[in-house]
């Protein structure tokens, strides 16, 4: 089985698409917060499916409701109306406070309708974004992303966007002018280097927003249900976007985004957007068993809880950290800012049975299911502490 398996990875190998720098591991299960490679070790996972996973692997609800739809139906179009989508939308819209909702399949996919709806709404074009956030890969959610390795190539992207600082008021300000469609924000910055918005900074974003007609897109395909401790990060910035884009754990780990709509947006025209596996009633299943356990459980507070008392560890440990300059996070969504790459710290934790993300090329970031028990918790936080005492090459 073990040479089967390995063959089977040197096959992905010859004809993946080569865009995916692989690890060298083989995952083949996964339980709860743990991940099992192909020789039958255990790693706690602090990848988190990069946030699509946390619910975990294998919940029993998600597990349940895909089985029961599967019965029934897989795919139905929104040419038709469905039962389960329209428990679902209801279920959503309901949980945002936002009356409408376009359901898609990805983070990307979300960011990209979302600055579609944003230019047909406004009837302007400008868009403003933020140095160091990320919203995707398409050529419109590529555009708003920060990272000049993932642009150049692809250049020219769409045009009239303008990037400005994060957390700078200022500089925002000064940015959006009368052809500004729409201001697109993550509320805590993932991909950049887990920089959380300042207090106070999202609420002046969306009163200038206000003041000069232009939308409030808010990126919440990693920081939403529950990641930072609240259904939506934005809920503890006091804030309404416009249009919230969600992704990654909507619905357990099954491929799903969504794009809420508020009453500044209303119902679109007929036809003016589309998606052939949108709204399909299996990720509608998945994402309204997900959506009931964000809310009948005690995962949300326990994550803000647990989020605070591991920010508050690690930063007690940073001078033992010799690697370490700066930990930040909300909730169970921790960065820590290295002193030199994050590649090496990866490896080392893997090797410890460990996995971690980077967020960037020298920040190490922590993404654990919130399901995860206390005591396997603490024991990754404590493994990144002596990991990072001990300096891997």
């Amino acid at each position: 089985m073990d040479a089967l398996v390995t063959g089977l990875a040197a096959l992905e190998e010859l004809h993946s698409s080569g865009t995916y720098i692989k690890r060298d591991l083989t995952i083949v299960r996964g339980e709860g917060a743990f991940l099992f490679d192909d020789a039958g070790n255990r790693y706690i996972d602090c990848v988190g499916g990069q946030g699509s996973a946390n619910l975990g692997h294998a919940h029993p609800a998600i597990l349940a409701a895909l089985h029961a739809q599967m019965r029934d139906l897989i795919a139905c179009p929104e040419l038709f109306h469905n039962p389960t989508r329209a428990r679902f939308q209801a279920a959503l819209c309901a949980a945002a406070g936002m009356p409408r909702v376009f359901l898609c399949n990805s983070g990307a996919e979300a960011n990209e309708g979302a600055l579609k709806i944003a230019r047909l709404v406004t009837e302007r074009t400008g868009i403003v974004a933020a140095m160091r956030g990320f919203h995707g890969r398409t050529m419109g959610a590529l555009s708003t992303t920060w990272e000049k390795t993932y642009r150049q190539p692809f250049e020219p992207l769409i045009a009239g966007v303008r990037h400005v600082p994060y957390n700078q008021v200022d500089k925002l300000a000064a940015a959006v002018d009368e052809t500004t469609a729409a201001v697109i924000l993550e509320v805590v910055q993932g991909e950049g280097g887990v920089h959380p918005a300042q207090p106070g900074y999202l609420q002046a974003v969306e009163a200038i927003c206000r003041e000069r007609g232009a939308l409030l897109i808010l990126d919440e395909v990693q920081t939403g249900f529950g990641r930072t401790g609240y259904l939506f990060a934005h809920e503890a910035d006091g804030v309404k976007p416009d249009i919230l884009c969600l992704a990654k754990s909507i619905a357990g780990g099954v491929p799903m985004g969504a794009i809420l709509l508020g009453e500044r947006v209303g119902a679109l025209p007929p036809s003016s957007h589309g998606s052939t596996f949108g709204g399909n009633p299996l990720a509608c299943a998945a994402g309204l068993a997900a959506l009931e356990v964000c809310q009948h459980t005690d995962l949300i507070p326990r994550a803000r809880r647990l989020g605070e008392a591991v920010l508050e560890r690690l930063r007690a440990a940073l001078p033992e950290m010799a690697l370490a300059r700066e930990v930040r996070g909300r909730g169970l969504m921790i960065g820590i800012e290295l002193r030199g790459k994050v590649a090496p710290v990866l490896k080392a934790l893997q090797a410890r049975g460990v996995l971690a993300l980077p967020a960037g090329t020298a920040v190490l970031r922590l993404l654990p299911p919130l399901v995860i028990e206390e005591a396997d918790l603490w024991t990754a936080v404590e493994t990144v502490i002596e990991v990072l005492h001990e300096q891997p090459a």
